[in-house]
């Protein structure tokens, strides 16, 4: 196995680098072609995310992988090879392993023990399988992933104290005051109608809001949505984009969450909306103490966030709604053709890794003076749809993806990530075994066919010799033959097999087809076979 990593994540870059250096789902697609057509690489796979891309290649060479990946994710990020260098971290062999198991745990989000990235996983792995760019070392890698992950979730209590991130948000807004409270007859604005979106305006109206308005570019999916809250008691409208301007001088608090690669509410825009307005009652928060950035700007730290789907802890965000619809909606979303939607949604629990942060990007806090708020923002989208600099507008809360990672720095680690821990140890150290087994496959394939082929040669002699043998007495020669040879095979091969599992073992292989002056080229035949053939050949005559 020669699996390398090469990636760059909320852990290594400040959120501005991993805005601009973003994948749609077409560069990601070349990003695969490039990769296979360079020299050291067999497979690759893409693993992108809001605050992750990660690309995952079977290579020949380490350290010209790493040159070349390096150079082809710069070159389809479109950040310069210099500038994105100090932010790639790199993974090989089992290492490699260890940090996909490790990332499937949610032990690498922003948000420990998030669950969503298992979404995001299987869909790397659909994408890679779609191209054909993901091959036996690949498939079997994110497979087990896939797996490990699960198991995490169901054999510890990793993400039993798990909120929605819309939840975590809110309570950021709402600055130590219940959210039910604090949103009890408030006019709410929800821009955008995917999965993140549904999650918002049915968590809004569970608090109490007095109305959700939902904006979009599709009004299709705008009164999907208002349909679906309608059903559950609670007022709700669906508007145009083109109305969010109006709609946001008569809001409370607004919620955007939309795929737009350019900002959806500027200070501008946000600015005149509260402009001659009276704070609502109990709204006094602490300002944000969070540096203003630009759209492309800021050195702060991203939350995990993800696509499609709602997490378990999701849905019990939203209890008294119809989660199967909501979640049914935002499927519906991410695989409705036309305009490319990219929808966010996390789960956060209040159990936060500190560990392996990148230092520099830690900021001292300081208490922070107290603030009239007329309007309420959440931005949960990545890159941002709410222009940083509206935080400094008198009346205006915001709180973002940057400000939510700040607010959750401080956070006790679970007390079961020392269990997920151990259990990634033990597949990584299980899967590794599995591959070097796999590795003497090919070798024993070879040898029970060299096998078969000396059984049939001697049957061949033997007719010639004995040519009055009849049927039954040839059947039962050759049958004979078969079992003396496998008999004698056997134990060998299943020792073989056991001992090349353990590490060192590959040296077997070599060690076999030395001693049994097996054919290089007929191992090659085989290793390349799928295993399907490869099982075939197994049960040959032999």
């Amino acid at each position: 196995m020669s699996l390398l990593v090469v990636g760059l994540s909320h852990r290594s870059a400040p959120v501005s680098v991993l805005e601009r250096a973003a994948l749609n789902a077409d560069t990601q697609a070349k990003l695969l072609q490039d990769t296979l057509a360079a020299e050291p690489a067999a497979e690759a796979a893409v693993l992108a995310t809001c605050n992750r891309i990660e690309l995952y290649a079977d290579v020949d060479k380490f350290h010209a992988g790493v040159a070349e990946l390096s150079t082809l994710l710069a070159q389809h990020s479109g950040v310069g090879l210099e500038e994105l260098t100090p932010y790639l971290y790199v993974h090989y062999e089992d290492r490699a392993v260890h940090h996909l198991f490790s990332v499937a745990c949610g032990l690498d989000s922003m948000v420990v023990g998030e669950g969503q990235i298992l979404g995001q996983i299987k869909d790397t792995l659909a994408r890679a399988q779609e191209l054909h760019s993901a091959g036996k070392l690949l498939n079997d890698l994110f497979q087990q992933a896939l797996r490990v992950g699960k198991r995490a979730h169901s054999e510890t209590g990793i993400d039993r104290a798990g909120q929605s991130l819309v939840t975590f948000g809110l309570e950021q807004l709402a600055a130590g005051q219940p959210v039910e409270a604090w949103a009890q007859g408030k006019r709410a604005l929800v821009i955008g109608a995917g999965s993140m979106s549904s999650l918002a305006a049915a968590t809004l109206a569970r608090a109490g809001v007095a109305e959700v308005v939902v904006a979009n570019r599709t009004m299709e999916r705008a009164d999907r949505l208002v349909e679906i809250l309608g059903e559950s008691g609670t007022a709700a409208r669906a508007v145009a984009m083109d109305a969010v301007a109006d709609e946001l001088t008569r809001a409370d608090v607004a919620i955007s969450c939309t795929g737009a690669t350019g900002l959806v509410l500027t200070a501008e825009a946000v600015r005149s909306a509260v402009a001659g307005r009276t704070p609502t009652a109990g709204s006094e928060v602490p300002v944000a103490s969070t540096p203003a950035a630009g759209k492309a700007g800021s050195d702060s730290r991203s939350v995990e966030t993800v696509r499609g789907g709602f997490s378990v802890e999701g849905e019990a965000a939203v209890a008294g709604f119809d989660a199967a619809a909501l979640e049914q909606h935002g499927a519906w979303v991410d695989n409705a053709p036309g305009e490319q939607v990219r929808l966010s949604e996390a789960e956060t629990i209040a159990a936060l890794a500190v560990a392996g942060r990148v230092p520099e990007m830690r900021r001292e806090r300081t208490p922070e003076p107290v603030r009239q708020v007329a309007l309420a923002l959440l931005d949960l989208a990545m890159p941002r749809d709410v222009d940083a600099a509206a935080h400094r507008i008198d009346g205006v809360r915001l709180v973002d993806i940057e400000s939510l990672a700040d607010a959750s720095a401080d956070a006790p680690m679970a007390a079961d990530v020392d269990l997920v821990r151990t259990i990634v140890a033990d597949e990584v150290a299980a899967f590794g075994a599995a591959q070097r087994a796999a590795h003497i496959t090919p070798t024993v394939v070879a040898l029970r066919t060299m096998a078969a082929d000396v059984v049939a040669s001697e049957i061949a002699r033997l007719d010639g010799r004995l040519p009055g043998l009849d049927e039954k007495q040839r059947a039962e020669i050759t049958q004979t033959v078969r079992r003396v040879v496998d008999k004698l095979l056997h134990a060998p091969t299943v020792r073989v097999k056991q001992l090349a599992a353990e590490p060192g073992g590959a040296g077997y292989a070599d060690a076999l087809r030395t001693l049994f002056d097996l054919d290089q080229e007929t191992v090659a035949a085989v290793s390349r076979a799928t295993p399907h053939e490869a099982e075939g050949k197994n049960r040959g005559p032999a």
